[in-house]
């Protein structure tokens, strides 16, 4: 009889029993060892992440611990019910300079999303693009390229589009090509207590309705905040935006716009520009030292680009520009109407400008009113006359409109 019948038939003694037990156990485990696969290392902080956005369902919180994290693909999240958050927007950093792979950063198309306490870098396209989402909340965002302005940045830095109730607040955005903190082809929109420098446009609504933009910074852009709508777009009839309580400053970096693009029309040293937007209120904001101009009214006429959309409206209307304040400005315009405007003057560039062009049989009072803005001076450039004959007389615009309503948004957002 072997040893193993012998244990099995419990006729061994039994300290050999146990011994020969412990051995046999050593030996089987042994065997199995050799049968395993390798041990598969943790995964990377960029492979959990993309896992985590992957699988992620409503009601989850997505963490980004302090540190700078290197990604080379971009991000994306389709579910709705998401927060990312982070530490802080100079301690939780996703850094986007080695990126191989993705047009975006962090591309969101999903309701109820919310981002916080981050910063994104460097990204090879835009920043943060949120595209077709309802209840959007951007909170303490820093996006940045941190080689400073250049023409190889990417468009948009924090880019939510075609999109419903978006709050934007305390948010950073610094070297965007086009625009840091950018709003297109949306409604009831917030912007607010944000920072947007070295940007070609800091802050732009663009083809959207019903926003209020208020106690932000806007400074050493090329323009400092814009209010446009352009053609061939799928939402147009840009109106009801007010401009309140921002601080408009030294927006005097040379245009770095790729080529072709709108925004590389906007001449540099621009404070605010609206552009054929309608029902418009610019009120409580301090303008400084905006070289080309504090404030330009224009239609898109002006551009001198074709456009062939039927159911635009190139003409601003209902501009109401009210107790605002006014430091130095237009001193160095960089625009060929204004250039001529100071050669003949001898001038600096008026606090507001407006082109002149209207729609025949439209009041100059229907389309810009002005109200308690100092000794801000102002001229209308008669563009639709190729600038025959300005006039520096406010007095058709000494006028009121009512003001218009407070933005509110129908989330938990605000």
């Amino acid at each position: 009889m072997d040893i193993t019948q012998r244990v099995w038939k419990n006729d061994m003694p039994n300290n050999l029993r146990r011994a020969v037990t412990v051995v046999a156990t050593f030996a089987v485990l042994s065997a199995c060892r050799e049968q395993i696969a390798p041990f598969e290392p943790e995964l990377s902080f960029e492979e959990s992440l993309q896992q985590q956005l992957i699988l992620a369902q409503a009601g989850d919180i997505i963490t980004i611990p302090a540190g700078t994290h290197e990604l080379t693909r971009g991000l994306s999240l389709s579910a709705s019910g998401v927060t990312i958050r982070g530490e802080g927007m100079h301690r939780s950093v996703l850094s986007f300079r080695k990126q191989m792979q993705g047009a975006e950063g962090l591309l969101v198309n999903a309701n109820d999303f919310t981002i916080e306490d981050l910063a994104i870098e460097d990204t090879v396209g835009d920043a943060i693009k949120i595209n077709e989402s309802d209840n959007v909340v951007i909170r303490n965002v820093r996006t940045e390229w941190t080689g400073g302005p250049l023409t190889t940045n990417g468009a948009y830095g924090i880019y939510p589009v075609q999109s419903r109730n978006i709050l934007i607040d305390g948010a950073v955005a610094i070297g965007a090509s086009d625009a840091g903190i950018y709003v297109g082809q949306s409604t009831q929109i917030i912007v607010r207590n944000s920072r947007a420098e070295y940007n070609v446009a800091g802050i732009e609504i663009e083809n959207s309705t019903f926003a209020d933009v208020y106690n932000n910074i806007a400074a050493n852009n090329t323009g400092g905040i814009l209010v446009f709508d352009l053609p061939n777009l799928p939402v147009q009839g840009g109106r009801n935006t007010r401009v309140f309580d921002n601080q408009i400053i030294n927006n005097n970096v040379k245009n770095f716009a790729p080529a072709g693009n709108i925004v590389g029309e906007v001449p540099t040293g621009s404070g605010l520009m609206v552009l054929a937007n309608d029902s418009i209120e610019v009120f409580g904001n301090e303008f400084v030292n905006n070289d080309s101009v504090n404030i330009m009214i224009v239609s898109y006429l002006i551009t001198e680009r074709p456009f062939d959309d039927p159911n635009y409206d190139p003409f601003p209307e209902g501009i109401f520009i009210h107790n605002n304040s006014f430091s130095g400005g237009g001193a160095k315009p960089d625009s060929e109407p204004l250039n001529l405007l100071m050669q003949t003057t001898g001038q600096n560039i008026p606090d507001i400008v407006w082109d002149g062009v209207k729609l025949p049989g439209k009041t100059s009072g229907e389309i810009l009113c002005m109200s308690s803005n100092g000794d801000a001076s102002f001229v209308n450039l008669d563009a639709s006359n190729d600038f025959a004959a300005p006039s520096f007389d406010s007095s058709n615009h000494d006028c009121r409109l009512p003001s218009l309503s407070v933005i509110t948004l129908s989330s938990n957002a605000d």
